[in-house]
């Protein structure tokens, strides 16, 4: 009998892999006191879960966690990638099919930010596949206003520090020049929350319009604009390493 059986598995991770929020997410429920095992509070994220506990979130039951499904959804502008949004705006979760499970959302793209946005019902798995450490690349279209000298594209290659931030190596090269609009290719792969339009903003080159392409080695492809697809589990596993021994 393996050690998770026998000890459980932290409830931090266990509500993770259920698709109830990430595990840093989960902390924070326990400490606002909204997690229960058994009926009683949990205080702790190191609290562990065992087979056959019942495990409560706002007094609703969690389900044990299913297999580990990811999809491809096409996201349009106008949606802001959270379950809930303190200023009413929609939501990228209110607009997925009814039959979905619970799903989280693999990293974030802004509210006028659209294309590829990776969903899955484990939490575990979104961790995973957000760390630099992956080395998965993020791949976008990009149209920003202005023309683009290619010389000032190449200092982006080794990183550059915007108000402080430093931000990691971004490759870009440009596509086309449409009047006053120039349409670039970027790809980088740490993916820090807004980067691309921070970065080009202190080139002088504002965004007006981005589009993420691909996430590793998935392809936003011919989705259509707010479509979702699941991804085959068996392509699931060959891309994915982390997953072939679960």
């Amino acid at each position: 009998m393996s050690d998770t059986e026998t000890r459980g598995e932290r409830i931090a991770k266990f509500l993770s892999r259920a698709g109830i929020s990430s595990r840093r997410d989960a902390e924070a429920m326990i400490e606002a006191g909204r997690v229960k095992l058994n009926n009683e509070p949990v205080t702790h994220p190191a609290v562990f879960v065992k087979p056959g506990d019942m495990v409560l979130v706002d007094g609703k039951p969690v389900n044990e966690p299913e297999r580990t499904r990811l999809w491809r959804y096409h996201k349009p502008d106008g949606l802001v990638t959270t379950h809930k949004d303190p200023e009413g705006r929609p939501t990228v979760f209110e607009k997925l099919p009814e039959d979905m499970p619970r799903v989280i959302s693999v990293g974030r793209l802004d509210l006028t930010s659209e294309g590829l946005l990776l969903l899955t019902n484990d939490g575990a798995l979104a961790r995973e596949l957000e760390l630099p450490t992956t080395g998965w690349l993020r791949r976008y279209r990009v149209r920003v206003h202005g023309g683009v000298n290619p010389e000032v594209l190449k200092r982006l290659e080794n990183g550059i520090t915007v108000e402080g931030v430093k931000y990691g190596p971004i490759t870009a090269g440009i596509d086309s020049v449409q009047r006053s609009n120039t349409w670039l290719h970027m790809s980088l792969k740490e993916g820090k929350n807004r980067e691309i339009r921070r970065v080009m903003q202190a080139l002088a080159l504002p965004v007006t319009r981005l589009i993420r392409v691909a996430y590793g080695p998935f392809q936003l492809g011919n989705l259509p604009r707010g479509a979702v697809e699941e991804v085959n589990g068996k392509i699931l596993r060959e891309q994915i390493p982390f997953l072939r021994g679960k």
